[in-house]
């Protein structure tokens, strides 16, 4: 057989051979699960008794508060709930933490997993306490550095320490430990498709009432019908009206009765689906603070469960879009183009000198 027939032979193969193990489904066992001890034996049953989360940093201390047996609340935003899942997630992660590898118990060496001393400036390390309604603790644990790992189907972990030792340890499990209350706390408010909106009236202080209402065409976008004569608006500013409770989101919260600033005015917008929607909103300084709430059936009542009681700071761009001006939905016209000024590359000509007379002819 000649050389190059074997040679193709051997190709085939091969590509018969890789194609019959990418068919062939994984069926591979999992890796086994850890037989390391756990963190903390029988905490499960103890987590009935817990009250109250803390996880202290050196710039701050973060504090998650048992109002309810399946509600959990900040108090650093005025007692808002927070994400259930969140705490679920986090004291799961703790009954199932495992200390797999002890590693260094010098003090000194304890920076370099993150696990030195929470409250030493510049620190990266976190104290986690789990306390009772008394105040006790539950669980106490310093958490420093996540260890990465890239292969697949290997569990996460983490650099821990007690907080009354300096043994550290690398433990398998996941911590979703966050010092930031944002990251706790839904800020979702509503995301209602701008179609769905079929007027607006805006109540504005110190302004006549704006009213502005969808036609009866299928394809019809709000236009202002009151007042009767307007001039010419923009599209694109009355389609923010329309997507105002499109993707609405907070940036911080308190509770309704301490809402700051200055009343600015409200708006009742009427929806499909027998739903109809308020907005009272106030102003401090730049600062933008609104109350929401909600009529008409479930939906509504799903509505003012999340929002009832409570005053959402608002992105300053959402003024314009629930409680616009007729100015604001002006439409602006185009500022002329500027005069063409020579720049300092291309100097201006020079002015050319007179030139001199002809010489005068010789005398013959």
């Amino acid at each position: 057989m000649k050389r190059r027939a074997i040679i193709g032979l051997g190709v085939a193969a091969a590509a018969a051979v890789g194609g019959a193990i990418l068919l062939t489904p994984d069926r591979a066992a999992p890796p086994p699960p850890s037989a390391s001890a756990l963190a903390f034996p029988g905490l499960a049953a103890r987590l009935a008794e817990a009250a109250t989360i803390e996880v202290k940093r050196h710039d701050g201390t973060l504090l998650v508060r048992r109002a309810a047996p399946d509600t959990w609340v900040l108090p650093a935003k005025a007692g808002y709930p927070v994400r259930p899942e969140r705490v679920r997630e986090l004291l799961v992660g703790l009954t199932e933490l495992r200390l797999t590898e002890p590693r260094t118990a010098n003090p000194e060496m304890l920076d370099r997993l993150g696990l030195d001393d929470p409250e030493k400036p510049g620190a990266t390390s976190s104290l986690l306490r789990v306390l009772d309604a008394e105040g006790r603790p539950v669980m106490a644990l310093v958490v420093g550095r996540r260890r990465v790992r890239v292969q697949g189907n290997v569990p996460e972990s983490v650099y821990v320490r007690r907080p009354d030792e300096t043994q550290a340890w690398l433990a398998e499990g996941r911590l979703p430990l966050d010092a930031d209350p944002n990251l706790w706390i839904d800020r979702d408010l509503a995301n209602i498709p701008r179609d769905r909106v079929r007027s607006a009236t805006v109540d504005r202080v110190g302004e006549p009432p704006l009213v502005l209402r969808r036609g009866p065409e299928l394809e019809a976008k709000l236009a202002v019908v009151q007042p009767a004569a307007t001039p010419e608006l923009d599209e694109i500013s009355l389609d923010e009206v329309a997507r105002a409770f499109e993707f609405l989101t907070f940036l911080d919260v308190r509770t309704a009765a301490e809402i700051p600033g200055e009343r600015l005015g409200s708006a009742r917008f009427e929806l499909t689906d027998n739903l109809i929607l308020r907005v009272i909103l106030h102003k401090e300084g730049e600062t933008l603070w609104g109350m929401l709430a909600a009529e008409g059936d479930e939906e509504a009542a799903r509505l003012n469960a999340r929002w009832q009681g409570w005053a959402y700071q608002l992105g300053q761009w959402k003024e314009k879009a629930f409680l616009p001006r007729l100015s604001d939905l002006r439409r602006q016209e185009a500022a002329p183009p500027a005069p063409e000024t020579p720049g300092p590359e291309t100097p201006a000509p020079e002015a050319s000198a007179p030139e001199a007379p002809a010489p005068a002819p010789a005398p013959q």
